[in-house]
């Protein structure tokens, strides 16, 4: 007997290659034997036969057999279940118990082991922040932080409207120079955007002499560079660029950060203090990390005005009328000056000075849609490198160990193994620990979004809500609501999961081509809605100013 199967995998005819990947014991029909099996294949047999189904004898073997057999709905079911996890590049499979616990008396009331569930497990999707590492979940991250950023400057998500009013600006901070570097300088764009620029570059490092290095390179370099050539960012003699600077000035940035927001704070409650205010100021921020090219890192920073309320911190204040964005900017530039020594280390006995570059931009944030920098630009620019990592530098791996790092250092190599290789080789002094840590990341291990304790709603308020709202909502009318009476502050079962870890990534190419095939529709069913709900919003303020 032939079925057709779902929209996603058509039903393909008779194949004979092994199908879906029940890889976790022996003696299966040759079905579900993973191995030797092409994407498209698996894929069809996948919508063909839904999932492995055991029938267990007592005593002998556990029989298994294609759950299609039984319900012609298997793939449908397997669908649904793996659909939290849909678009994943590497979810987490979880094995175990999920309990159902009266909250009012403690008894459990069911128990339903994974081992019922289509494939034996529970998906979850990795949550990986980094576009390079998983697409899909990055993409999360990078909504939520917009919603986190721009509550900050505009109020919502249960920030008072208010702080709209507030002075607010965008700072960017960078590091000194180590070196001379490739680079690509553009003294006037005129492209509409400077991240895909078109326009026609400086020569490199443009010199009347020939002046050449110790080591006999050429300090000159009159080369306009093209936006992807592989030279941007790398130094223009590797033995002079100071690697050790700049890998424990990554590994700093941190605490220089940390005293810059100190110094800014001091010197605009000295000022308040100086006019007489009433209260005092806080800065409230949101910051992103970004690599240049060369690998090092630099801060774009959101900074908000607020007022001070001593006995009540947690509350939102206007700034003291008295203090303008123009008394912010000074402080910035104020702080930005600051320095500060590390640790003596036998490489450098006196410590390294710790300062910031002298590029600092500061540019006042207008709220009101209009004018060169607004709420909703920086709050994207920002949500965007929060998902970025070490990829512009050419590098990109995990956490390194004594085992891997000879794979990526080289003290001879390429700019970025030269640098993997300085931290590790740093790292080994006691005080320095963190550069052996963070080597993978070029000396920085600090997060790549951070925000201020009050500038902002947290992601996990965010995500709470994303969860409520998808369990209350209506996803159609082939289904049902979801769990409609399961409300956050009405739930009366607890739901315990007893679960272990039991393994990473899809069991086949096939189902991962399925499950990111149904995460596209969806993408772009819902991209549609929204077209669709601006195009009604265009047409209705149109006729509203008619």
């Amino acid at each position: 007997m032939t079925r057709s199967g779902p929209t996603l995998a058509p039903a393909p005819g008779p194949h004979h290659g092994p199908g879906t990947g029940a890889n976790a014991a022996t003696g299966f029909p040759g079905i579900f034997d993973p191995w030797q099996v092409h994407a498209r294949d698996s894929a069809f047999i996948r919508a063909r036969d839904g999932y492995l189904a055991t029938i267990r004898h007592d005593p002998g073997p556990p029989e298994y057999f294609a759950a299609s057999d039984l319900d012609p709905g298997a793939y449908d079911r397997w669908l649904d279940h793996i659909w939290p996890a849909t678009g994943c590049t590497h979810p987490i499979r979880l094995g175990g118990q999920i309990h159902h616990v009266d909250l009012a008396t403690g008894e459990i009331l069911t128990t339903t082991p994974t081992s019922a569930m289509p494939d034996g497990v529970i998906y979850k999707a990795c949550g990986n922040r980094r576009s390079s590492a998983c697409p899909s979940c990055a993409e999360t991250y990078r909504r939520d932080a917009f919603q986190l950023l721009r509550a900050g400057l505009i109020g919502g998500k249960g920030i008072p409207e208010h702080v709209s009013a507030h002075p607010a600006v965008f700072a960017t901070f960078t590091a000194p120079s180590f070196g001379p570097v490739h680079t690509r300088p553009v003294r006037l764009h005129t492209c509409a955007s400077k991240a895909h620029c078109t326009c026609k570059p400086e020569p490199c490092h443009a010199r009347r002499d020939t002046e050449t290095c110790p080591h006999g390179r050429k300090l000159a370099c009159f080369t306009r560079h093209r936006r992807d050539d592989p030279k941007l960012g790398q130094p223009i003699c590797p033995d002079c660029y100071d690697h050790a600077t700049h890998v424990v000035w990554n590994n700093n940035t941190g605490e220089l950060w940390r005293r810059t927001k100190q110094a800014i704070e001091r010197h605009l409650n000295q000022l308040a203090r100086h006019r007489g205010l009433a209260y005092g100021v806080r800065v409230s921020h949101g910051k992103a990390a970004e690599y240049q090219a060369r690998g090092a890192v630099h801060f774009h920073v959101l900074l908000r005005l607020d007022g001070l309320d001593e006995l009540d911190p947690a509350r939102l204040l206007p700034p003291p009328p008295g203090l303008t964005v123009a008394d912010l900017e000074d402080a910035i530039r104020h702080a930005a000056t600051i320095t500060y020594l590390t640790p003596p280390h036998p490489a450098m006995p006196s410590g390294w000075l710790i300062v910031w570059g002298t590029e600092l931009d500061v540019r006042v944030i207008t709220m009101r849609g209009t004018g060169t920098v607004t709420d909703l630009m920086v709050a994207s620019y920002l949500a965007k490198y929060s998902t970025k990592g070490t990829e512009v530098t050419g590098h990109t791996s995990a956490r390194l160990t004594p085992a891997t790092v000879e794979l990526h250092a080289d003290a001879t190599g390429t700019h970025a193994e030269r640098l993997i290789h300085t931290c590790w080789r740093l790292g080994a002094h006691p005080d320095y620990r963190s550069l052996q840590r963070w080597a993978h990341m070029l000396g920085f291990g600090g997060h790549f979004l951070t925000k201020g304790r009050y500038y902002s709603v947290t992601f996990a308020v965010l995500r709470a809500a994303r969860i409520s709202y998808r369990r209350t909502q209506d996803p159609g009318p082939e289904h049902g609501p979801i769990r409609t009476a399961d409300q956050a502050a009405e739930e009366t079962t607890l739901i315990v999961g007893n679960l272990t870890y039991a393994g990473t990534g899809w069991k086949t190419t096939g189902d991962a081509l399925l499950a990111s095939t149904a995460a596209d529709q969806a993408r772009k069913r819902r991209e549609a809605g929204n077209e669709e709900l601006t195009g009604q919003y265009n047409s209705a303020t149109s006729q509203q100013a008619a």
